[in-house]
């Protein structure tokens, strides 16, 4: 019917009998009877049919070319809805608007219906999504591969301002119309049992596992599609089934729920993101939700290697496998396993091919976030890996003694089996020792990776570890989710931006024209009210667009640190009533954020935003200077209506502990002025932007650990600064709990009595100045417009196009392939 490209033709009359097809035939209504979401539903299906055609036409013509190809692996896609996105991608966003509309349906509205797909968590996810989108665009082979899960993180609700969880079913009954079962390409994994030795016919001696029990992975392709292209890449999710649905004869005696346990216990693998693990069940399920998915990815890595007619030894010239946090590192004994068990190849052969195929993404440097499991757990669950993690490991101490002879210190820092009371494997550091390329995802946070948290390994392996700075696709948060600056845009540099953001640059020399200035801030307006229209539609708050829009929307952490936020705007409230020459101009402060269920802290801090939030918000004595509204089920539709709205993005985390940050560029791509840190990526976009148009505040990384060395103490601070005393004894009041003193009084404790952990104390004092900056600088709007417009103009450092460049000619050496 139709094919991805410029150059072809969109018919429409086919197209609209492929909606009223899928309309009638696969989902049952006829035109009169179908309701808003099956007419969505019908359309995504029609246009899937040309995304499918597309991957399976990109499929073949990589596999002919013998393409070096990468592969993404991954726990969390965080992908946003596909729809609009896709449109946009194959070109057809006013086409298929004038056949819907034909069929007397509104675009727009259609695309309300469609469910994000619950398919990551945070940044993590989010950044793999923009990855796969900018491999797609720029025509890099790749395949993405993740998990299918049946529900996602949770969908967030409030209850008298407390976190709800609730199960995020996110496909639906309907199922989600852009994905496709391709049963052809299922896997099966094995788990638990032994290993045992044996002899070949040729009297050669292996060990082989003797699983316990087999579960199948069943593939599900997402599309990819390629922005103005031809190129189709999968997102390809497992889904865990038991190979046998039940047991009829347990089920014929009555046994009903013991006939199905396997297909339960089965379920369970991809049943839900994240499962909590504060407990022995939910860590065996993490594991092996991990080891699942590694296992259907290198098993479906090889059938591809070997379907295009390649041979086993040319895996490392004709595969690279990148590895997104610790999460996939199984893969690396899994293919260890693979190619010494199964294909009989002695360890240095395997080991060689092993070594050159991984290449490793480190995310973090918070002690608590670098992964380590269980030596009994692993042992238990998969044998065969725990005997290889231990050679692996027997081998390189063999290295470190060589580098540190009888330096035991430093073999004990380095080993992948951690001693104690229960021995653990460090899986960060089986990544390091067994990947040919490690890197960090922003300038500073390599070099800290460098410097604090793999020193050794970095004199023991110069050059493996490396940078590549973050980005975020130009496609999605600019174009799809901003079309007025979109169009501002284009008609300034052109309309190929979205592919070369370079061309963004030319908007600076407008940044000083005033008729620009007042079309940038018009566009601006339009989506604070746009942002203002939800609100008042879902939370029923009203808003001034007048006023400064303040936005920290992230994961509920804190290092993020949106108890800061909280303790200056506890600090608005206190002046506002008590300070009759305080002046302020009227600010709304929106967040969004997820706690993890098992996370106290970080849901009573949700909780207390949403305290204040309901006094503040209906408090007469405020003349409506100050607003809070906390968006609940923080989800990427919600933040493609946030993004471009705010003028102010919060990106405060103790610096040192975040590794990049990507929502700060997307705020900065969508003319916010940054209120930040020297932290992540933020260090960055200040040398990209300039000092004059981003407010930077804050203690820096030596600084906080210096002071963390000489021994800090919250008290000093709350003593001796009035202001923040204030703000601070309001959580102990009942000021937000009325007749219920000491509600929000854990969140106080935790910063005086538990001893501040993340510097909230040291650096209030320098935030609320440097929002003070920020309120002066509001006012003169001519001056605001034009840091503005920078801020949009200079980001194209940050585009994930330029990461994909980065991996693509630094670490993968892969070249681009037209479809």
């Amino acid at each position: 019917m139709i094919k991805n490209g410029q150059t072809q033709q969109f018919d429409k009359a086919a197209f609209k009998a492929a909606v009223e097809k899928h309309l009638t035939t696969t989902y049952a209504y006829t035109t009169e009877s179908a309701t808003p979401h099956a007419w969505y539903l019908a359309m995504a299906r029609a246009l899937a049919e040309i995304s499918t055609g597309n991957l399976l036409a990109t499929e073949q013509k990589l596999a002919k070319e013998k393409a070096r190809s990468v592969n993404y692996l991954s726990l969390e896609f965080l992908i946003g809805r596909l729809t609009g996105n896709n449109l946009i991608s194959l070109g057809l966003y006013e086409n298929v608007a004038s056949a819907m509309e034909e069929l007397g349906q509104n675009l727009t509205d259609l695309l309300e219906e469609e469910r994000d797909p619950a398919l990551g968590n945070g940044g993590l996810g989010r950044l793999a999504a923009c990855f796969m989108d900018s491999l797609a665009a720029q025509e890099y082979p790749a395949v993405g591969y993740g998990l299918h899960y049946e529900y996602g993180l949770f969908r967030q609700s409030f209850e008298q301002g407390r976190q709800v969880e609730t199960p995020d079913g996110w496909r639906g009954v309907e199922g989600y119309p852009w994905e496709v079962v391709r049963p052809e390409l299922t896997q099966t994994v094995s788990l638990y049992g032994y290993v045992e030795s044996y002899l070949d016919e040729d009297g050669n001696n292996y060990r082989r596992w003797v699983p316990g029990m087999t579960v199948d992975g069943i593939a599900w392709d997402l599309p990819i599609v390629g922005y103005d292209n031809n190129s189709v890449y999968p997102l390809r999710l497992w889904e865990c089934r038991s190979p046998a649905p039940f047991n009829l004869a347990r089920f014929n005696d009555g046994d009903y729920v013991g006939a199905q346990y396997p297909a339960l216990e089965a379920g369970n693998v991809t049943k839900v993101l994240y499962p909590n693990d504060n407990h022995d069940q939910g860590k065996a399920l993490r594991l092996m939700q991990q080891y699942f998915h590694c296992a259907c990815s290198i098993a479906d890595i090889l059938r591809r290697h070997h379907a295009a007619g390649n041979e086993i030894e040319d895996l490392a010239k004709l595969e690279t496998i990148q590895l997104n946090d610790t999460h996939p590192t199984i893969a690396i004994p899994e293919l260890m396993r693979v190619l010494i068990d199964e294909y009989k190849m002695g360890w240095e052969a395997a080991w060689a091919i092993c070594s050159q195929t991984f290449a490793y993404t480190n995310h973090t440097l918070l002690p608590e976030a670098l992964e380590t499991w269980s030596e009994a757990l692993i042992q238990q669950m998969l044998p065969r890996h725990m005997e290889i993690i231990f050679e692996i490991n027997h081998r390189f101490l063999k290295e470190v003694e060589a580098a540190w002879p009888g330096n035991n210190d430093v073999k004990r820092k380095l080993s992948i089996i951690q001693e104690g009371p229960q021995r653990m494997v460090r899986m960060a550091n089986l990544c390091v020792v067994s990947t040919y390329a490690v890197n960090g995802v922003a300038a500073l946070h390599s070099e800290l990776v460098k410097r604090d948290l793999f020193p050794e390994f970095n004199e023991l392996y110069p050059g493996r570890l490396t940078n590549v700075t973050n980005g975020v696709t130009p496609r999605r948060w600019i174009k799809y989710c901003n079309p007025g600056l979109s169009e501002l845009i284009s008609e300034k540099v052109g309309s190929d931006w979205p592919v070369h953001l370079e061309k963004i640059a030319g908007l600076a020399e407008f940044a000083d024209d005033e008729a620009f200035q007042q079309r940038f801030m018009a566009v601006k307006k339009q989506n604070k009210q746009r942002l203002a229209d939800w609100v008042k539609t879902n939370m029923d708050i009203d808003l001034d667009t007048n006023a400064i829009f303040d936005i920290q929307i992230k994961r509920l952490h804190e290092y993020k640190r949106q108890h800061l936020n909280l303790l200056h705007i506890l600090a608005l409230y206190h002046r506002l009533l008590n300070d009759p020459t305080f002046d302020m101009h009227p600010r709304v402060f929106f967040f969004g954020a997820k706690a993890a269920p098992g996370y106290a802290l970080a849901k009573d801090i949700i909780f207390a935003i949403n305290k204040v939030a309901e006094k503040v918000n209906n408090d007469p004595r405020l003349g409506g200077k100050l607003k809070v509204v906390f968006v609940p089920d923080y989800r990427v539709s919600l933040a493609e209506i946030l993004f471009p709205a705010a003028d102010v993005s919060e990106q405060i985390s103790t610096a040192g502990k975040e590794a990049s940050g990507t929502g700060n560029m997307k705020f900065a791509m969508n003319g916010a002025l940054t209120i930040g840190t020297m932290d992540g990526a933020n260090v960055e976009m200040r040398e990209e932007v300039g000092d004059d148009n981003i407010f930077i505040f804050g203690l820096l990384v030596d600084e906080v650990q210096k002071l963390k060395q000489e021994g800090y103490d919250p008290y000093r601070y709350y003593n001796a600064d009035s202001m923040l005393r204030a703000a601070m004894d309001l959580l102990d009041s009942d000021e937000f709990t009325p007749g219920q003193p000491g509600l929000l009084s854990a969140i106080r404790q935790n910063l005086l009595e538990g001893g501040d952990p993340y510097l909230v104390l040291a650096d209030f004092a320098d935030y609320v100045k440097t929002h003070e900056k920020i309120d002066a600088a509001y006012r003169d709007q001519k001056t605001w417009a034009h840091k503005a417009i920078l801020n949009t103009a200079l980001m194209s450092k940050f585009s994930s196009d330029r990461s994909i460049r980065d991996y693509a000619n630094n670490i993968w050496n892969l070249k681009p392939v037209k479809c």
